[in-house]
């Protein structure tokens, strides 16, 4: 179910809201599950550089590994990051039970929205 109109989803759109829930939870931040979420908000005062980009991406695969196991990542790769925040998240893999090729566009909103 789609968490701003109600409207049903189907399998990948599921998983991508699913993702974007995981990737921009602060780790700590949910009241019954203070381990859910990943460490990616923590990096958004970061420079952006090759280092924190590594981060990035250990954060998303680390996260999605734990709290999403429906899907095999690939490749990850963050583009586009701004000094707002916003950020584009490129994730490849498979659908584990079905093995369908799965490749999504994740926007971050990370921090302060505007």
């Amino acid at each position: 179910m789609n968490r701003e109109t109600g409207v049903a989803l189907d399998l990948v759109e599921h998983i991508t809201q699913s993702i974007t829930d995981i990737l921009t939870t602060r780790i700590g931040t949910r009241v019954m599950r203070r381990e859910y979420g990943s460490l990616l908000p923590e990096l958004v005062d970061q420079p952006f550089n090759d280092f924190t980009r590594l981060q990035a991406y250990a954060a998303t695969v680390m996260a999605l590994m734990r709290w999403d196991p429906r899907i095999s990542l690939s490749r990850v790769q963050l583009l586009g990051a701004t000094l707002a925040g916003q950020a584009t998240l490129d994730l490849e893999g498979s659908i584990v039970d079905t093995n369908e090729p799965l490749s999504l566009s994740v926007p971050l909103r990370l921090g302060g929205s505007a």
